[in-house]
C-alpha cells in the first residue's frame, strides 16, 4: 500500500513540475510577443513624429496590446516599474520585491538580459503562476526616460501622465519589467 502512495505522489509532483515549465515557456513567449509588438508600434511612432509621437503611441497602444494579449491567452499581462509613468502600472508588493531584487542582481553584475523570476503565489486562497522579466533601458528610451528630455517631449509627458516618475534613466538601467500572472487550475 505504501508503494502505491509513493508512486501516486511522484506522478503528482512530476505533473506540477511539467505544468510550471509549460507556464514558464508560455510566459517567456508572451513577453517576447508583447515586447515585439510594443517596440514595433513605438518605432513607427518615432518615425512618424519623433519622441512626442512615441509617447502618444505608448500611452494609447501599450495598454491595448496588453489587453488584447490578455484576452486571447487568459494571462494578465502588463508592465511595471519602481519609477512609473502610468499610475495604472504601479507595482504590487510582489512585483516591487522582484524589481528590487532585479536591481540588486544588476548591481552585483548579473546580465540584465537574464533577469527573470517566476513563482506560484497564493492570493485569497487562489494560486497564481507569476512571472516577471526585466526591461533594459536602450538608447532610444532616453528620449523620453533619460535626464535630458526636450521641452516639447516633457510637455507631452505632462499632458498624458500627471505624476510621472519615469525619468533620469541611463542606458542599461532596468526601466521596469513585463509582469504576467495566470490563475492555476
Amino acid at each position: 500500500m505504501k508503494k502505491g502512495l509513493i508512486l501516486v505522489t511522484s506522478i503528482f509532483l512530476i505533473f506540477f513540475t511539467f505544468s510550471d515549465e509549460d507556464d514558464l515557456t508560455t510566459a517567456r513567449e508572451l513577453v517576447k510577443e508583447f515586447g515585439t509588438k510594443l517596440k514595433n508600434e513605438l518605432m513607427h511612432g518615432m518615425k512618424q513624429g519623433g519622441p512626442t509621437e512615441a509617447i502618444a503611441v505608448c500611452y494609447s497602444e501599450a495598454p491595448k496590446i496588453a489587453e488584447q494579449l490578455s484576452d486571447s491567452t487568459g494571462w494578465e499581462i502588463g508592465r511595471t516599474s519602481l519609477m512609473i509613468r502610468n499610475l495604472d502600472n504601479a507595482p504590487d508588493n510582489w512585483e516591487k520585491a522582484v524589481l528590487e531584487n532585479f536591481e540588486k542582481q544588476l548591481h552585483d553584475g548579473k546580465d540584465i538580459k537574464t533577469l527573470e523570476y517566476s513563482d506560484i503565489v497564493k492570493i485569497d486562497d487562489v494560486e497564481y503562476f507569476r512571472y516577471m522579466k526585466a526591461i533594459q533601458t536602450g538608447s532610444v528610451c532616453l528620449s523620453c526616460h533619460g535626464s535630458e528630455i526636450k521641452a516639447e517631449v516633457k510637455e507631452k509627458i505632462s499632458e498624458l501622465y500627471k505624476d510621472d516618475k519615469a525619468v533620469n534613466f541611463n542606458k542599461g538601467d532596468i526601466r521596469g519589467a513585463f509582469t504576467l500572472s495566470k490563475k492555476m487550475n
